[in-house]
């Protein structure tokens, strides 16, 4: 209770911010005016159109004093009320038109649009579809703005903040609206807090997995290929294929088997599944030039693999029943959104889906819970639970009573596994309650990676069934699940927590052999150590150019690789090597001489068990 306390206050805090950043943004330009100003993560935003005027990271200085300004001035945070008529007037003489816009489409529509519209700015709730009547407004100093709170008492009980950066955004998310100018600040309770976080950004600017991609010789992207499109190199690939090995590894373990679909799809089928009216303007379409079939581009799996189950008649005998598939995804992201791996056109799921009868829910997706467990404690990322469900507006498929059944057994799974879990409303999947896998990054930032997804809705519209033990004619239940989520967005994740010192086993390259010189007897010793780890499964180079011993070394450590052995007539002589270990690895400081078979062999054994530490 005390963290959502604090949680609260804190958004308060950071609201109140919005206010006040847009209040100085006011005195600067007066003709300012104002779209919504909400909390965000770490922070807030507003959204400005000032006319005439381009701001840029060079007119923070003078927002940030003003703002000080301001809260020097500790002014009370005032709530009043207005009849949304007056409301309209208001924003129409004060010239603000963005206002009056959300004002009289609220007017118009109810509290059923308040949702969409306020984005934590108006002053009532949602959902009922009554008439509004009347909305609340804020006021500090010269300053008023329509908002439902809450807020600090006063301005001087903001805490401490900086503003970030300008982007543009266009008014209410639609690209055929006017385009806005989108200030960024974050905020926290106390200096020492915001320097804190300022600290991580920093330190995530080095971990950047796009810069470590071109670094390390990971991705890329081409203009040709198209945005969004990323291409693997062969180091890349490695680290797909690993993870892929992985993941099939720890489903297989729980009964799951393999399956192929193919990438594209009659626009029938996500009809029928109801995708097509969820998420019909995120889908690639495909036209046939031999026939009349409209197709998609495969932006998710699951309607594939009801097919598979479809298409034979299906016994409780046959269930639980269970697919797995590493497949490859695509949807039609806008370019504006596109970053790095994290957010692409072109993905792969390690998708799964289990048809299961009521009376198996639990046990299925407990060892799906449990399989996640081991697999980010090899990835040595700390993970708490979000069990996402529903909230009460729209959007959502299926039996409402179906829905609360489903909650509460995923609430009891939670409680029966001793999950660190809770609880948030309208995180749910429009079929379905779900198991959200948040997992902590190396400098403390929180990632949605794998999750367990209940769904009785794609059951019920494909028409599935199967024959109970007394003949009866029942419906499975839909257990989807991916372990890594996003192959894409995971490596974009990992590469960050990890700052692209792969443990050995997911490690491009393992070994890097240097030889001394360039003699044939050391680069012949060489190349049949090389043979060697190949025949053991081990990803060795071997570097001999023609470079001083000191600065190989130094491009051995400058590509992250776990361990560097030099050969020279000493090594080839007594054919024992003395391994350089990468810093992050390094258990016992004192360097030690082994046999060559043992130095392979032990590498060998550390990367088939995946530990993150080494042995020697």
């Amino acid at each position: 209770m005390a963290d959502s306390n604090n949680q609260t206050e804190l958004s308060a805090l950071r609201h109140s911010l919005a206010h006040i950043m847009a209040n100085a943004t006011q005195h600067l330009w007066p003709r300012a005016k104002f779209g919504v100003g909400p909390v965000v993560e770490h922070g807030f935003y507003y959204d400005v159109d000032i006319p005439g005027v381009s701001l840029s990271n060079e007119d923070f200085e003078r927002i940030e004093a003003e703002m000080k300004k301001i809260i020097a001035t500790d002014e009370p945070f005032e709530r009043f009320t207005m009849p949304i008529a007056e409301a309209i007037k208001w924003a129409t003489d004060n010239d603000q038109p963005y206002k009056a816009e959300l004002l009289n489409d609220l007017q118009r529509a109810g509290t059923t649009v308040a949702k969409d519209l306020d984005a934590g700015e108006l002053g009532l709730p949602a959902g009922d579809g009554s008439k509004v009547s009347e909305v609340s407004f804020y006021r500090n100093g010269d300053f008023t703005d329509l908002c439902r709170g809450p807020h600090v008492e006063s301005t001087g009980k903001v805490g401490a903040f900086k503003l970030m950066r300008v982007s543009g955004a266009y008014w209410r998310g639609n690209e055929k609206n006017a385009q806005m100018q989108r200030i960024y600040g974050v905020a926290f309770s106390t200096p020492k807090e915001l320097r804190q976080h300022l600290d991580m950004l920093e330190e995530a600017k080095k971990r950047d997995h796009r810069k470590l991609g071109q670094e390390l010789d990971l991705f890329l992207f081409s203009d040709l290929v198209g945005s969004g499109l990323p291409l693997f190199t062969p180091r890349g690939t490695v680290l797909r294929e690993e993870l892929g090995k992985f993941t099939q590894e720890l489903r297989h373990k729980t009964g799951f088997q393999r399956v192929w679909t193919p990438v594209i799809a009659k626009t029938d089928l996500y009809k029928a599944s109801g995708h097509w009216d969820k998420f019909g303007d995120e889908l690639f379409l495909v036209k046939s030039q031999e026939t009349s079939d409209e197709f998609v581009l495969r932006p998710m799996n699951c309607p594939h693999h009801v097919q598979i189950y479809a298409s034979q008649p299906r016994s409780y005998r046959d269930l639980p029943l269970k697919f797995m598939e590493n497949a490859g995804d695509y949807r039609d992201e806008k370019t504006g959104e596109l970053h790095g791996l994290s957010r692409v056109r072109s993905f792969t799921q390690d998708d799964s889906h289990a048809f299961v009868a009521e009376n198996q829910i639990k046990e299925v997706a407990t060892a799906l819970v449990h399989a996640s467990q081991e697999m980010y404690e090899v990835f040595d990322m700390e993970l708490k639970f979000r069990l996402s469900f529903r909230d009460s507006g729209p959007g959502y498929l299926g039996d409402p009573k179906l829905w609360d059944k489903a909650q509460a057994q995923i609430e009891e799974l939670a409680k029966e596994n001793n999950l660190d879990y809770y609880i948030e409303e309208g995180e749910a999947a429009f079929y379905g309650p779900k198991i959200d896998f948040m997992a902590t990054d190396a400098i403390g930032r929180q990632w949605q990676v794998a999750t367990v997804q209940l769904d009785f809705v794609q059951p019920e519209r494909f028409g599935l069934e199967y024959t109970d033990e007394s003949g009866g004619k029942q419906q499975p239940v839909m257990i989807h699940c991916a372990l890594l989520g996003s192959l894409e967005r995971f490596l974009s994740v990992y590469i960050e927590h990890v700052g692209g010192r792969f443990p050995v086993w997911l490690a491009p390259e393992q070994v890097r052999i240097i030889t001394v010189n360039q003699e044939e007897k050391t680069l012949d010793f060489a190349r049949k150590l090389s043979e060697r780890a190949d025949k053991l499964g081990l990803r060795v180079s071997v570097d001999n150019d023609n470079e001083s011993v000191g600065k190989k070394i130094r491009s051995s450590e400058v590509w992250k690789v776990p361990y560097t052995i030099v050969i020279g007539d000493k090594e080839i002589e007594s054919n024992e090597v003395t391994p350089r270990i990468r810093g992050d690895m390094v258990v016992n400081q004192d360097a030690k001489t082994y046999t060559t078979d043992e130095f392979l062999q032990t590498v060998a054994n550390e990367s088939k068990m995946r530990v993150t530490k080494t042995s020697f």
